[in-house]
């Protein structure tokens, strides 16, 4: 319900803490343990691949194995209260955010999108049980709100806010930074940026069918199942060493068998991506040439790497090609736009001598194939835990 201001609390209400307690608390680790169980047992939520992922990260497990990682000789407590401005492009991004805050022991109001997300109503409805029952003393560290066209409610929380976290492209980024913070309130952005993967061709061409098929599988994961909305989904996939065709014909074949069966690509994105490949073949220079599996997949194999590659987007399983035999090629374009790079048939070694050697401003995050989308407390080149939380320095 909106109050007169416009402001729907989904979860919550105006009367939030700006109280913090220390990281990990036991009672919002057994809040987000319940969490999990609830959504893992709720019909509608196992509908939604996305909210299957957010309940198996948030399970008690993988809690526990933060907090051991997180423990140290230092004392800690949250920063206070955060206020979290969530993006339009993953509808559970903001249940993440919400964690992030929660975890190193913050008061949060989380800001989510005016677009009406199944999976947000479905994490709410969710939250709010569990608030009315066991946790009700956590109620007060959230809400969760909806608005549009409201800067007076947007910069009073700013005002009193002890963190802002802003998650979105660069003009929503801008203009979240024109209301101001207190002095001593950190902003974290969380930008537009740019991703890539890189497969070794001679180690696919060894594949076989049950591992090509496993390959296929988690590059599936990492674009179709965001339609390549996130940030870490992969738009480039650059081809190291001799004999691409073989590998590529190999990989784009098994792609579009798994693609067939698994993805449903809606009229409407289909037009857009078909018109973005009329206006490529007219105006690339640098295309070599183009090829279409059906609506499954587009794949536009490029001659040469501009400098604004990383403006080239795809979406619902278009991809650009490039081919290299050394991967230090790649240097001359990476900028700080870049965040993952996923890879297969690479050492780890030689990935990690890529960033150092040549001092790259960007690439955060390396993962292999099939993990690009799992969010974890160090993101986009910032530590989290030790971000949204203060050091009490007692001698």
């Amino acid at each position: 319900m909106k109050n007169l201001n416009g402001i729907e609390y989904l979860v919550g209400n105006k009367n939030i803490s700006k109280r913090s307690v220390l990281p990990y608390d036991n009672n919002i680790c057994d809040f987000l343990g319940d969490l999990s169980d609830e959504l893992n047992s709720t019909s509608e939520s196992k509908k939604y691949p996305d909210i299957k992922t957010l309940a198996f990260w948030c399970r008690r497990q993988n809690i526990n194995n933060l907090k051991k990682k997180f423990l140290s000789n230092e004392t800690r407590v949250g920063l206070g209260l955060i206020f979290h401005i969530t993006p339009s492009n993953i509808p559970t991004n903001f249940a993440y955010s919400l964690i992030f805050g929660l975890i190193t022991g913050n008061s949060n109001i989380i800001k989510i999108p005016t677009q009406n997300f199944l999976q947000v109503e479905i994490i709410c409805k969710s939250i709010n049980k569990l608030l009315k029952k066991k946790h009700k003393s956590i109620g007060k560290m959230i809400s969760i709100v909806r608005y549009s066209d409201n800067d007076n409610y947007t910069k009073k929380i700013s005002s009193i806010c002890n963190a802002r976290l802003i998650w979105g492209g660069d003009n929503s980024i801008k203009n979240i930074r024109n209301f101001p913070l207190n002095q001593r309130a950190l902003d974290i952005a969380f930008a537009d940026r740019y991703s890539f993967c890189v497969m070794n061709t001679s180690e696919v061409i060894k594949l076989g069918k049950k591992e090509i098929k496993r390959l296929v599988e988690r590059f599936y994961n990492d674009t179709y199942l965001v339609d390549q909305n996130a940030c870490s989904s992969p738009h480039l996939v650059v081809w190291l060493g001799k004999k691409v065709d073989k590998a590529r014909n190999k990989f784009w074949r098994h792609l579009h068998y798994h693609v067939n069966k698994k993805y449903i690509l809606t009229e409407t994105a289909s037009l857009d991506k078909y018109t973005q490949l009329c206006s490529h073949i007219l105006s690339l220079d640098n295309l070599k040439k183009y090829e279409l599996y059906n609506n499954s997949i587009y794949t536009t194999f490029l001659k040469k790497l501009n400098k604004n590659i990383h403006e080239l987007r795809g979406k619902w399983g278009f991809f650009y090609e490039y081919n290299i035999n050394d991967l230090n090629k790649m240097k001359n374009y990476i900028n700080n736009k870049y965040q993952t790079l996923t890879y297969f048939g690479l050492n780890k070694g030689i990935l990690k001598n890529f960033i150092l050697k040549n001092q790259l401003e960007g690439i955060d995050r390396i993962v292999p194939i099939g993990q690009a989308l799992d969010i974890s407390f160090f993101w986009d080149g910032y530590d989290l835990n030790r971000f949204l939380s203060r050091v009490v320095d007692i001698k």
